[in-house]
C-alpha cells in the first residue's frame, strides 16, 4: 500500500520512471522523446513542490543539498512505495535488501563514473544525511543497502517513532527540581535562562526570522563535583516540560576502531524527532585537550569527539554536558557549544541557602543550629551539604533525637573523609568543637 503524503506522489513516480528507464537502457534501448518529455515535467514539478512538502523543514535545518534529498527519498521509496522497493531488488540483480545501494543510485540516476565521488561524498560520516540522522551511518561499499533512519521516516512519512526509552545507552532520570531550587551566582542563572531561549525560540528565529540553522543547542556545564551541573540539568527539563536522559559515556567508549561512533550514531538516531534533553555526564572522559599526536589511538580519540560535536550541532534539541575539569577541555572544541555556564563553588552566603534547603522541613532541629553560621564555618559543595543534612537527619532518627549540631558536624567529617583520609579537626573551623570524639578517633 502506498503512503499517501502530500507533494510526494511526483517524487515516487519520477523515481519509478527513472527505474524503467534503467531497465530499457540495460537492455540497449534508447530513451524515447515521450519519456524524456515526461521525465522533463516531472523534474520541474520536483522542483516547484518540495518547499511544500515534509522535506522543506528538513534542507532549512540540515542544509541538505539536491543530491541530498535525491539519496533520501529513494533511500525511503521501499518504505513508502513498496512495489518501488520490489523495482530497486531486480534492478540490483535480486538483492536482499529493498534499499537501493550506491552502486544502483548511480545507474538510476545515469551517473559517468568519474562523477561517482559526488554520491559517495554525500554518505562520508561528516556530510549532512549522516550527521543528521536521516540515513543510518554503517555502510561498507557499493553495494551495501542506504536505509533511512526511523527520524527519516517519522519527519518525511509521518511514521510514529518507538518508545522514548529505547535511546540505546541512555538512563531516564527523573525529573523533580525547579528553577526555585537552584542556588547559583546570577552570571550562571542568567547564562541558564539564555540557554532555554535558544531552545524555546528556536523555530521563531531560525523559521520565520530565516536565520541560518544550526543544530542543538549544545551547553557545556563546568564546575566541581557537587555543584549543581545535573541538577540544573534536570531545571532545564522541568522548564521544558520534556524528559531527561542521561548517557552512559563509559558505556558509549570503547577502545574499538569506529566502535564509539556507531554507539553515538545510535543514540541520535534514537533521539532525533524527540522532544528530550540528553545529558552527557562527565565528559572528561571523550573531551580531553588533544595534544601532539603520537600514535594512531591519539588521533582517533580526536576523531570521536568530532564526530559527537557534529552529530550534537546536528541534532535538533538541547544537548548538555558536564566537566569537572573545564581547562582539559580543548578551547577548539569549547567554541562550538552555544553556551558555557560556569558551576563555582558556593560563597558562604549560598551556603547558608544551601543548609536552609537541604534540612528536611519535617525534622526537628535544635534551637542551636544556625545556617548562616554553618554556611561560614566550611567551604562544601552544594552535593557535600545535602549529604552531610540526610546523614544528620538519619543519625537523629536512629537515635530518636533532633539534628543537632553534633550529628550536622559528622555527617561534614564523613563527607571530608570521601575526599582525604588525612582529615584534621581544624578542617570543620568552629564546627570542630561540636565533632563526636568518635570521629576525631577514626584517623588516628
Amino acid at each position: 500500500m502506498t503512503l499517501e503524503v502530500p507533494g510526494l506522489a511526483v517524487e515516487w513516480e519520477r523515481i519509478e520512471l527513472l527505474g524503467a528507464l534503467l531497465v530499457n537502457a540495460r537492455q540497449g534501448e534508447a530513451i524515447g522523446d515521450a519519456a524524456r518529455e515526461r521525465l522533463a515535467l516531472l523534474q520541474e514539478q520536483v522542483s516547484t513542490q518540495r518547499q511544500q512538502t515534509p522535506l522543506a523543514p528538513l534542507i532549512q535545518r540540515y542544509d541538505l543539498d539536491p543530491w541530498d534529498i535525491e539519496i533520501l527519498l529513494c533511500a525511503l521509496a521501499p518504505d513508502a512505495v513498496p512495489h518501488l522497493g520490489w523495482m530497486f531488488q531486480q534492478l540490483q540483480g535480486g538483492a536482499g535488501s529493498p534499499y537501493p545501494s550506491l552502486a544502483l543510485l548511480r545507474d538510476l540516476f545515469f551517473f559517468d563514473p568519474d562523477d561517482t565521488a559526488l554520491l559517495l561524498d554525500r554518505l562520508q560520516s561528516d556530510a549532512p544525511l549522516i550527521c543528521s540522522g536521516l540515513i543510518e551511518s554503517g555502510w561498507t561499499d557499493s553495494y551495501s543497502p542506504i536505509k533511512p533512519s526511523q527520524a527519516a521516516r517519522s519527519a518525511v512519512l509521518g511514521w510514529a517513532l518507538p518508545n522514548a526509552g529505547e535511546i540505546p545507552g541512555a538512563i531516564p532520570i527523573a525529573v523533580a527540581a525547579t528553577k526555585q531550587d537552584l542556588i547559583l551566582p546570577p552570571a550562571s542563572m542568567e547564562a541558564l535562562y539564555e540557554f532555554l531561549l535558544w531552545v524555546r525560540f528556536r523555530d521563531k528565529v531560525m523559521g520565520e526570522w530565516k536565520a541560518r540553522a544550526v543544530g542543538g543547542p549544545v551547553a557545556l556545564f563546568a564546575g566541581p563535583s557537587g555543584t549543581g551541573k545535573t541538577f540544573a540539568a534536570e531545571v532545564v527539563a522541568q522548564e521544558l516540560g520534556w524528559p531527561l536522559y542521561r548517557i552512559d559515556l563509559g558505556m558509549v567508549v570503547s577502545k574499538y576502531v569506529g566502535e564509539t561512533e556507531r554507539n553515538l550514531s545510535a543514540i541520535f538516531n534514537a533521539a532525533q524527532q524527540r522532544q528530550a534533553v540528553l545529558l552527557f555526564d562527565e565528559a572528561d572522559s571523550l573531551f580531553g585537550k588533544r595534544g601532539e599526536i603520537k600514535e594512531a589511538r591519539d588521533r582517533y580519540a580526536n576523531m570521536e569527539v568530532s564526530h559527537l560535536l557534529t552529530r550534537m550541532e546536528n541534532h535538533h534539541g538541547p544537548c548538555i554536558l558536564t566537566t569537572n575539569l573545564r581547562q582539559n577541555i580543548d578551547s577548539a572544541f569549547a567554541r562550538r557549544f552555544q553556551s558555557v555556564i560556569e558551576f563555582p563553588r558556593p560563597n558562604a552566603q549560598a551556603r547558608a541557602q544551601l543548609w536552609r534547603r537541604h534540612i528536611p522541613p519535617g525534622a526537628p532541629i535544635d534551637a542551636e543550629v544556625d545556617c548562616d553560621a554553618l554556611g561560614q564555618a566550611i567551604e562544601l559543595t552544594g552535593g557535600q551539604i545535602r549529604n552531610a543534612i540526610l546523614h544528620a537527619s538519619f543519625l537523629a532518627a536512629g537515635e530518636a533525637g533532633a539534628i543537632s549540631l553534633q550529628r550536622i558536624a559528622r555527617g561534614v567529617w564523613l563527607e571530608l573523609q570521601k575526599e582525604t583520609i588525612d582529615v584534621m579537626p581544624s578542617s570543620l573551623g568552629w564546627l570542630a568543637g561540636h565533632l563526636p570524639k568518635r570521629s576525631e578517633h577514626a584517623v588516628h
